[in-house]
């Protein structure tokens, strides 16, 4: 869990005015989709089996934390990090094979192999199978986001094993402590590095905005230490304590194996773990570690949704589970959208954008059924109600899709849809249709 207590000498400045908007960070991941015009499209782009398969999945999504998933979530912690460094290691494998295969692992964070760091690669790969197998499962989904980002901002790819050893890479996850999300961030830490968090909204349970969040902390943190197990552990157990524990360590002590004895006894196993995660993840195929298969999408996408809007009246109108909606939008904690003065991204799977477009008018004309809570005249723009209006553009020389989309503030997909547009070429005095939104 992240705790922020920096002393001021060490503080790294934060311009919060700098901090991208999470909202946007969000939105960038419509850029680079593809978007069909019509279902016929939809089925060129997977097997039928791929499809039978895709709609198992989101039928199964709710199973996926549904027993007591507070106390799972602790009960991961106590397996994967609370191991006990004192018991007797069984092993048939020589330190050498050990020693070879973590050097073998080409690494920006150091992975050196001792009798701590032995005791937690013998526990992931035996009596923790079971975790590291649903983990394998679950990071075919949700590691592309994180090393997305993590080669943007130029950061070691091995991070993503971070929220591995946080929460599972269950973005719902909560610590008793109050540690939201996948990267597991305390309330205060959250907000100061741009998290927004109302009645409706916890952007520590989105998966791409709590990423980008958590990449900008431990950036931070690595300016503090200039050493990634450092900022590793400071992650963990916040500076403050990784402070003290080099004080009492004394002025000879350099890294964090000079200052474990110090630590909180998570934090000492927080960076072995996260040693023995990376071995697991890279070599679980030779000790007999197969991937568990997680109930999630094979591919989706993100709406941009501009109005309040309630998870049924996409549930209801697209015939898609609203688990799946749950599944794929944690952030929203009450099944709403709260797109009142704002956008906001709505992740859903890539088989049903199609028919999102296609019946849009009747999903945000729904919105008095489910809304009506919400839906108030004082606060909501009338226009809210009205349906869209649309403008025809008559395509002049030089114009391109993307700069047409930038004049009305839509999005070339849009665009795309609205005039069933196969491609981004266009031709002067071509006219296309574009739907006004408010």
């Amino acid at each position: 869990m992240l705790s922020l207590l920096i002393p001021m000498a060490m503080m790294v400045a934060v311009d919060s005015t700098s901090m991208a908007d999470s909202t946007a960070v969000a939105q960038e991941l419509v850029v680079d989709k593809m978007i069909v015009a019509d279902s016929v499209a939809v089925d060129t782009l997977y097997s039928e089996e791929d499809l039978r398969r895709a709609e198992r999945f989101d039928s199964l999504l709710h199973t996926l934390y549904s027993a007591n998933p507070a106390g799972e979530f602790e009960f991961y912690r106590r397996e994967l990090l609370e191991i006990d460094t004192t018991e007797e290691v069984k092993t048939d494998i020589p330190d050498s094979v050990w020693f070879a295969r973590l050097n073998g692992i080409m690494s920006a964070i150091d992975l050196p192999y001792n009798p701590v760091v032995k005791r937690f690669l013998v526990a992931y790969t035996t009596t923790r199978k079971s975790t590291v197998s649903a983990v394998l499962g679950r990071s075919v989904y949700y590691f592309p986001i994180f090393e997305e980002r993590l080669e943007r901002d130029s950061m070691p790819l091995e991070l993503r094993m971070l929220p591995v050893i946080e929460s599972a890479l269950n973005p719902s996850a909560r610590s008793r402590a109050g540690a939201m999300g996948i990267w597991q961030f305390m309330y205060a830490t959250g907000r100061r590095y741009g998290l927004e968090i109302t009645s409706f909204l916890d952007q520590r349970c989105d998966p791409v905005a709590s990423t980008d969040a958590a990449l900008k902390y431990l950036k931070d943190l690595y300016n503090i230490y200039g050493d990634w197990s450092l900022a590793l552990a400071a992650y963990n157990c916040g500076p403050g304590n990784v402070n003290k524990a080099f004080r009492y360590a004394g002025p000879s002590a350099k890294n964090f194996w000079d200052i474990y004895p110090f630590l909180p006894r998570e934090t000492r196993g927080y960076v072995p773990s996260f040693i023995a995660a990376t071995y697991a993840y890279t070599y679980h195929d030779l000790h007999g570690i197969t991937m568990t298969e997680q109930p999630l999408p094979l591919a989706t996408d993100t709406i941009i949704v501009t109005r309040p809007m309630h998870f049924s009246q996409v549930a209801s109108t697209i015939d898609l589970p609203i688990e799946t909606l749950r599944m794929l939008n944690p952030q929203y904690k009450m099944d709403i959208v709260p797109a009142l003065n704002k956008q906001y991204s709505l992740v859903i799977p890539q088989n049903r954008v199609t028919r999102f477009i296609a019946k849009a008018d009747e999903i945000y004309g729904k919105d008095t059924i489910y809304m009506a809570k919400y839906l108030k005249p004082a606060s909501i723009n009338p226009k809210f109600f009205e349906e869209p209006q649309s403008v025809i553009h008559k395509v002049k020389s030089g114009e391109t899709l993307g700069g047409i989309a930038r004049k009305y503030r839509v999005t070339v997909k849009q665009i795309m849809a609205w005039n069933r547009l196969r491609s981004t070429t266009i031709r002067i005095g071509q006219k296309l249709t574009i739907q006004k939104s408010y």
